[in-house]
């Protein structure tokens, strides 16, 4: 129990970490950052239950007004603004990577990791983000869809990473990966 809470808190932490890797904002105000990153090793490394509390944790500083997303940004503010959806998908992004990964027990870690960070950090993160800039920007789905298509290669990149950082972490200390126990 003591362990899962430190590995929570921890995640949180990273995802944090990570929006300090300095952002490129586009034009229509969605930033472009490594925190997603965090989102997809949160599932891919804890599992989806433990992973989705790490990222709802972190969503909640945010809210708390902790200025923990990539800029400098946190407060209920952040949910008004165009990114509201992918703020909001985390947690769900998170859980989701993970339960692919825990379904994947016969493919390789590096393979279900790639592949559960596809589906639950890109897939289901867009699920989210897409209907957020529909509504904050008051465009129709395939404009907030074309807005998001400069996102594409960036978060296949940060699923390829994921994959290999998850396989890494399996085998540098294998107990560590508790998608797979």
């Amino acid at each position: 129990m003591e362990r899962s809470i430190a590995l929570i808190a921890l995640f949180a932490a990273l995802i944090a970490a990570l929006g300090l890797i300095p952002q490129l904002t586009l034009a229509f105000g969605v930033p472009i950052t490594a925190q997603s990153l965090g989102v997809m090793l949160c599932g891919t490394v804890l599992g989806s239950v433990r992973g989705g509390l790490a990222a709802l944790l972190f969503v909640a500083l945010v809210a708390l007004g902790m200025p923990l997303l990539a800029g400098g940004r946190g407060g209920l503010g952040v949910f008004a603004a165009p990114s509201v959806g992918f703020i909001v998908g985390f947690p769900i992004a998170a859980f989701t990577t993970g339960f692919v990964m825990e379904q994947m027990q016969r493919l390789s870690i590096a393979w279900a990791a790639g592949i559960a960070s596809v589906l639950g950090g890109v897939v289901v993160l867009y699920a989210f983000g897409i209907p957020g800039l529909m509504v904050m920007l008051n465009k129709g789905f395939g404009e907030a869809l074309a807005l998001v298509a400069a996102f594409i290669p960036g978060d296949i990149i940060k699923a390829v990473l994921a994959g290999l950082i998850t396989s890494g972490i399996a085998r540098a200390r294998p107990a560590s990966l508790l998608s797979r126990s």
